[in-house]
């Protein structure tokens, strides 16, 4: 059985729910590839009383079948309920024998549940009854159901105004994992990847356990995204039939995510109404609320000229790797299938890696944070542009924090130790005299150079106090 790679905060809270000594509904939601299905299979050691998968895209009929044919596999020998309702019956009858007897957890586990709520269907109904009248009064039992379909789990579960108010017990937002548990991973596999090569594979496709078990022992970076990318990849065509799987009118959320593409630093919501055509107030607040929930995009606020955050507006930025990665690469993915092989170390590629390296940067800004010493304060944290396009100045990222003092951070991705030349340390000192000029701020601003591997000693590195090599957040 493979081993089950970081997830410690959920797996602390599934031991706390097992010994809680009281009926326990369980939802656990992410994007899709996260490994919601896995962490759970690994943690009960597939030891369910009962389990079912719903099928992506199934009609009702075979979405009954599945269910029939799950029940059947613990006993059941009757007839195909007539509806949902009847099904649930069914299940019932089959469970409380089970849940009477035993003296540990029974486990119910539906996957994919979202699949089972087909059109006109009375699936959500029936669920809502199962669990209201009788799963919920059974001390022993545990309800944990999944699904990919976040927006779906978010609307019928977790936020549902209806039968199933109030009656979640837990959730767990399953996320892509760290910098540090994605070279775990390949570690625990023995794939003797570098930290470079690890950093690399997480530009690209993110700590998505599905996309990284498709890397092979042998290859360079170049080498597996050409395999996997470029001329047919299997990764190629990801981004379609991940959204299709998502959303039931994914076209819109498409739209979406292809405009926030081209916006490195983030946009308001007059932008993206702007940029994406036929879209109303009230679709655009849900697909922005949906993809804010499913981890593609994240939602910020930035300052005004005095200095302090404007909570009245908001921005949002794309910070999904590998959608970054399609829509940097999608023109040239049938240019040959060794394009990125041959364009390794070239502008293209090299412009890519840059800006990778801010998204690797401003995902792991807890880790900054502790990196800064200041994990307990309160921050919010955005990028930044002066409004006067003469100093043309923008700044990589900023954090504002609650004891009233702002860090620029400058971002440089290198492949060695960083040098820090007399040029670009100028430039730092214009942006930190330029954001307090604009902003007016009365918060101390301190620069922060953030790299990979270090900044290289002596010259003008020993005049920036706070330096941060992303390379250690890889370690224990």
């Amino acid at each position: 059985m493979k081993k089950l790679i970081g997830r410690e905060s959920e797996i602390e809270d599934l031991d706390n729910y097992v010994n809680s000594q009281r009926a326990e509904f369980i939802a656990v939601y992410g994007r899709r590839r996260i490994g919601k299905t896995f962490l759970i299979r690994q943690y009960f050691s597939n030891e369910f009383a009962f389990e079912v998968s719903g099928a992506i895209d199934g009609t009702a009929q075979e979405q009954m079948a599945l269910f029939v044919s799950a029940m059947r596999r613990i006993g059941y020998d009757g007839e195909i309920p007539k509806d949902w309702f009847q099904a649930f019956s069914e299940l019932r009858n089959l469970l409380d024998p089970v849940v009477k007897k035993s003296k540990k957890r029974v486990v119910i586990f539906i996957d994919e549940l979202p699949c089972f709520e087909t059109q006109k269907s009375s699936f959500l109904k029936a669920f809502s009854n199962f669990w209201n009248s009788w799963a919920n009064w059974q001390d022993n039992i545990m309800l944990i159901v999944c699904g990919s379909a976040t927006s779906w789990m978010t609307d019928n579960l977790i936020n549902n105004h209806a039968g199933l108010y109030n009656r979640l017990t837990h959730q767990i937002h399953l996320r892509e994992f760290t910098l540090k548990e994605t070279k775990e991973y390949f570690d625990n596999q023995d794939f003797g990847y570098s930290e470079l090569m690890v950093l690399q594979i997480y530009m690209a496709f993110g700590g998505v356990p599905y996309y990284l078990g498709y890397f092979r022992k042998g290859e360079s970076f170049a080498e597996a995204v050409d395999r996997l990318f470029f001329n047919g990849g299997v990764l190629q065509n990801e981004f379609n039939q991940m959204f299709a799987a998502l959303f039931r009118q994914p076209l819109p959320y498409m739209q979406v995510m292809k405009f926030l593409a081209t916006k490195k630093s983030g946009v308001n919501r007059k932008e993206i109404s702007q940029g994406v055509s036929k879209l109303d107030n009230g679709h655009l607040t849900k697909i922005l609320d949906n993809l804010e929930t499913c981890d593609f995009i994240r939602k910020f606020y930035t300052t005004g000229r005095d200095g302090k955050l404007k909570t009245t507006s908001c921005y949002y930025q794309l910070t999904d790797f590998y959608t970054i990665f399609y829509f940097t690469f999608k023109d040239k993915a049938s240019a040959g299938k060794n394009f990125f092989s041959q364009n390794y170390g070239k502008p293209i590629i090299n412009t890519w890696l840059g800006l990778a390296f801010e998204r690797v940067v401003t995902t792991h800004i807890r880790q900054i944070k502790a990196a800064l010493g200041i994990s307990e304060i309160y921050t919010e944290y955005f990028s930044w542009r002066s409004k006067n396009e003469d100093k043309n100045v923008q700044i990589d990222l900023v954090i504002s924090r609650a004891d009233k003092v702002i860090n620029i951070c400058e971002i440089k991705f290198s492949a060695s130790e960083y040098s820090l030349s007399k040029e670009e340390y100028l430039k730092i000192q214009n942006r930190v005299a330029v954001y307090r000029d604009e902003t007016k701020t009365k918060s101390a601003v301190w620069p922060v150079l953030i790299t990979f591997f270090g900044v290289m000693k002596g010259g003008y590195a020993s005049s920036i106090e706070k330096k941060i090599a992303v390379m250690d957040f890889m370690k224990n």
